[in-house]
C-alpha cells in the first residue's frame, strides 16, 4: 500500500480547509429554519463523493430530509463496506457558551489537543468523522489502493432519530447489501490508546407536561390554594431516583443484564483517571448509581436525566405567577435487551400514575432506539483492531460506549450484517455542549487507519 501517512501529509491543509467548509454550513435537522441548510450540506457531501472517486452518487428523497448514497463497485465478487454516517447536527444553543461561533469554524491549540482543534458544531458529531472516509476513498482511489467494494449512505436526521433512514433502508436491501458496516460516530479512549466501541446504549426520549390550573394565577391570590405545576413537576422528576440514584419505575430494571466480575474487571483494564475527569468537568465529587464505577455507570447501566425543564415566566425581573404548565425533556439511556418502546411505554403509565390529582399529566414519546453489542471475534473487529495497532503503534482496547446510534440495530435486522465502529474523538470534544471540537490529530488519524481496515477486512475476508 502507497505511504498513507505521507499522502496525508501532502493533502493536509486542503482535507482541513475542505472539512472547515463543511462546517460552515448550519445542518441543524431539529430546527425547521434549518432546512435549506441541511439540504445544501446533502448537495456538499454528494459532490465531495464524487470528487472522492465513487462510480454513482446520488440524493435519495426520503419522507423527510435526504440520503445520499454513493458507490465504488470494483468487483461483485470481492466484499462490500458500507460506510455509514450524518450530515446533519446538533443546535448550537446555549450561544453565548461559544467561545467562538459555532458555524466560523476556527482551530485553535488545547492541552489536549497539541497540534490544535477544529472548533465548531458537527466538527466531531460527525461531520468530521463522516468525512474522514471520504478522503480516505479518495487516498485508495487516486493510489490505485482500493482493495474491495465500498459503498455510502449519509443521513441527514440522525439528531432526530433517523425515522426517515429506517423508511430507505427497509426499501432498499439489495441496494445497501454488504459485508460490514463501518461506522465513526463514536470516540477512543486517548490520542495514545486506541479503542474499539463493542457496545452502545439504547434511548427512550420523552417530552412531559403538567397542567394545573386554566391560566397562570396571581402568586399572592392563589398561592397555597391551587397545585403549582412547577413545584409538581419538580417532586415527581425527583421521585424516579431512590436514595442510591437507582431508578424507581417499576419493570425498568428487568431485563438489564449483570455483568460478570469477570467481564467488569476487563473493562477496568481500560486507562482512566478519576481526578482528571473530575478536574475536567470542575466538579468536586461524581455521582451516580451506587456500587458502580464511573466508567460502568457511563456505559453498562441505563440512566434517566433531565435534559430541560421550563415553565412560569423566565424573563428578566421579577413576575409573581402561578403557571399554568411545566414541561420537561427526558432521556433514558438503556442497556442491551431493554426495548426503547417497552421502556417508553413503563416510564409513560409510572408517570401518570405518581401525579396527584390536582394536577393532568401528558407524556409525549419523541423517539427512541435499541442499544447493540458487537462480538469481538468475527474478522472486522479482528480488521479494526489490526488497523489501529499498525496505525497507532499499540494495541486497541475494546471499550462500551455511553452513547447511542439507534440505528445499528436495525442495520443487523434490516440487512443482516454486522456494524464495526471506529470512532475518532475523544471524551473531551463537547459533542452536543458548547465549544464542540475535533482534534486535527484525529482527523488526520483517522485518514490514515481506515484504508488499513479496508486492506485487513479484505484479507480477513477471502
Amino acid at each position: 500500500m502507497k505511504n498513507i501517512k505521507l499522502y496525508v501529509q501532502e493533502h493536509k491543509s486542503r482535507f482541513i480547509n475542505e472539512l472547515v467548509e463543511l462546517l460552515k454550513i448550519p445542518s441543524v435537522s431539529a430546527d425547521t429554519a434549518y432546512s435549506q441548510d441541511v439540504i445544501n450540506t446533502a448537495t456538499a457531501v454528494k459532490i465531495a463523493l464524487e470528487k472522492a472517486g465513487c462510480d454513482m452518487v446520488e440524493i435519495c428523497e426520503t419522507p423527510g430530509y435526504p440520503i445520499v448514497y454513493g458507490e465504488k463497485i470494483i468487483d461483485p465478487k470481492l466484499p462490500t463496506i458500507l460506510v455509514y454516517g450524518h450530515y446533519d447536527v446538533q443546535p448550537a444553543d446555549p450561544l453565548e457558551l461559544w467561545t467562538s461561533p459555532p458555524f466560523e469554524p476556527v482551530i485553535k491549540k488545547t492541552e489536549i489537543h497539541p497540534d490544535g482543534a477544529i472548533f465548531a458544531r458537527g466538527a466531531c458529531d460527525d461531520k468530521g468523522q463522516m468525512y474522514m472516509h471520504v478522503k480516505a476513498l479518495e487516498y485508495m482511489t487516486s493510489t490505485g489502493n482500493l482493495p474491495c467494494n465500498v459503498k455510502f449512505m449519509i443521513e441527514g436526521e440522525e439528531e432526530i432519530g433517523s425515522t426517515s433512514l429506517a423508511w430507505f433502508v427497509e426499501r432498499n436491501q439489495e441496494k445497501l447489501a454488504n459485508d460490514v458496516i463501518l461506522i465513526s460516530d463514536t470516540g477512543m479512549i486517548s490520542n495514545s490508546q486506541p479503542s474499539i466501541t463493542t457496545g452502545l446504549r439504547g434511548l427512550s426520549y420523552v417530552e412531559v407536561e403538567v397542567t394545573g390550573p386554566n391560566r397562570d394565577l396571581h402568586s399572592g391570590l392563589y398561592g397555597g390554594a391551587v397545585a403549582n405545576p412547577i413545584n409538581i413537576l419538580a417532586k415527581m422528576i425527583a421521585s424516579l431516583h431512590d436514595e442510591n440514584n437507582r431508578i424507581t419505575i417499576p419493570g425498568f430494571y428487568d431485563k438489564v443484564q449483570d455483568l460478570s466480575d469477570e467481564e467488569r474487571a476487563e473493562m477496568a483494564k481500560a486507562p482512566f483517571s478519576l481526578d482528571a475527569y473530575k478536574k475536567a468537568l470542575d466538579l468536586e465529587e461524581v455521582y451516580g448509581e451506587t456500587g458502580y464505577t464511573t466508567n460502568e455507570r457511563t456505559s453498562i447501566r441505563p440512566t434517566l436525566d433531565v435534559n430541560g425543564i421550563w415553565g412560569g415566566y423566565t424573563g428578566q425581573g421579577a413576575k409573581t405567577v402561578i403557571a399554568s404548565s411545566a414541561f420537561a425533556k427526558i432521556s433514558m439511556r438503556l442497556v442491551p435487551n431493554q426495548d426503547w418502546q417497552e421502556i417508553t411505554e413503563l416510564f409513560k403509565t409510572h408517570f401518570e400514575a405518581i401525579a396527584p390529582k390536582s394536577v393532568t399529566v401528558k407524556v409525549k414519546p419523541h423517539h427512541g432506539g435499541q442499544g447493540y453489542v458487537t462480538p469481538i471475534d468475527n474478522i472486522a473487529y479482528k480488521a479494526a483492531n489490526k488497523a489501529y495497532s499498525e496505525s497507532f503503534g499499540v494495541t486497541s482496547i475494546p471499550q462500551r460506549s455511553g452513547g447511542s446510534i439507534p440505528i445499528v440495530a436495525l442495520f443487523e435486522k434490516e440487512l443482516k450484517s454486522k456494524t464495526i465502529l471506529m470512532g475518532f474523538g475523544l471524551a473531551s470534544d463537547a459533542i452536543h455542549s458548547p465549544n464542540e471540537h475535533f482534534g486535527v490529530f484525529n482527523y488526520l488519524k483517522g485518514i490514515e487507519t481506515i484504508p488499513l481496515f479496508y486492506k485487513y477486512f479484505t484479507e480477513m475476508s477471502k
